[in-house]
């Protein structure tokens, strides 16, 4: 029992994320942290309270990593396919390049 719970543990702490994913994840960054600073420069110029100003940058760089940092399953929609490991025993597998056997 314990160790069911420990592997769900290990699995959801490994961070699987595809290529698609990582893509995602710097373009979630990049808006989030733009968006902080624009909505906290213009409130804080508004108000003229430098205080309120890094309070909303800070609250918005917590959102980002709160939203970017975790191996969240939506950044793990497109896996690739790898190739299985040769094995001496298992036998040979052969790769096709443009027509010709590989490997």
């Amino acid at each position: 029992m314990s160790e069911q719970m420990l592997e769900q543990v290990r699995e959801a702490v490994e961070g699987q994320i595809d290529f698609e994913g990582q893509r995602l994840a710097e373009m979630l960054t990049t808006v989030l942290l733009g968006a902080a600073g624009i909505i906290a420069f213009l409130v804080g110029f508004a108000q003229q309270d430098i205080k309120l100003a890094l309070y909303i940058g800070l609250a918005g760089t917590a959102l980002t990593f709160l939203v970017v940092v975790p191996p969240w399953p939506f950044y793990n929609k497109n896996p690739e396919d790898w190739l299985p490991a040769r094995n001496a025993s298992a036998g040979s597998y052969s790769i096709d390049v443009d027509g010709q056997k590989v490997g």
